[in-house]
This record gives C-alpha cells, sequence and structure tokens, in this order.
C-alpha cells in the first residue's frame, strides 16, 4: 500500500530547510516511494553534459534536483506555509486537503 502524502503536483510550496531556504516554487513531479518531489526553481544543481544531438557542444546545465517531501511545506492563498489536514467533504462525500492555518480547502 501506497503512504499517503500531503503534497500532490501542481501544488505550491516552500522550500522551509537546507540550502534552497525560503524559495517557493510548483512541485512538477512526486516520487511517493522515495518522499521526494522536484520544485520549479528549487534545489539547482550544475549537471556536466558530454556533446550529444540535443546539446552539440556540450557543457554544464542548471536543472533541478528532487528535495525530501518533510523539507517542503504548502502555501495557501494568503501566501503564507501551512500544515495540512484531511477531512470528509459532506457534498462529494470524500476526503480533502485542508489547510490548519486558515481552514481553507486546497484544491
Amino acid at each position: 500500500m501506497q503512504k499517503k502524502l500531503n503534497i500532490k503536483k501542481g501544488d505550491t510550496v516552500i522550500a522551509i530547510t537546507g540550502e534552497s531556504k525560503g524559495q517557493q516554487g510548483r512541485v512538477l513531479f512526486v516520487n511517493i516511494a522515495k518522499s521526494r518531489a522536484i520544485v520549479e526553481g528549487v534545489n539547482i544543481i550544475s549537471k556536466h553534459t558530454k556533446p550529444n544531438a540535443e546539446n552539440p557542444k556540450g557543457g554544464i546545465i542548471k536543472k533541478e534536483s528532487s528535495i525530501h517531501i518533510s523539507n517542503l511545506m504548502i502555501v495557501d492563498s494568503s501566501g503564507k506555509a501551512t500544515r495540512i489536514g484531511r477531512k470528509i467533504d459532506e457534498k462529494k462525500n470524500s476526503s480533502v486537503r485542508y489547510s490548519k492555518k486558515s481552514g481553507e480547502v486546497i484544491k
């Protein structure tokens, strides 16, 4: 059984620790098995590449690396980091995520 994570693809998150502390971005990919996510503009690394068809000169490419989910917090509509809770929505009869700080439902 897969574990439930509070962060999904498309969420806006902020890095709360590490070298990228304070940087915000959108989640591009979530690896559930390793509890890691790739976030746009966060945890940038320099990758050395050989010349190939895509990049005939080769060189150094800057790209996002994965960051552990525990180092990320979701940003709610007010622009502040918040913890996530789950509650049952009577209309949909399913579980929804909500912001513990403001109480509003996160889409």
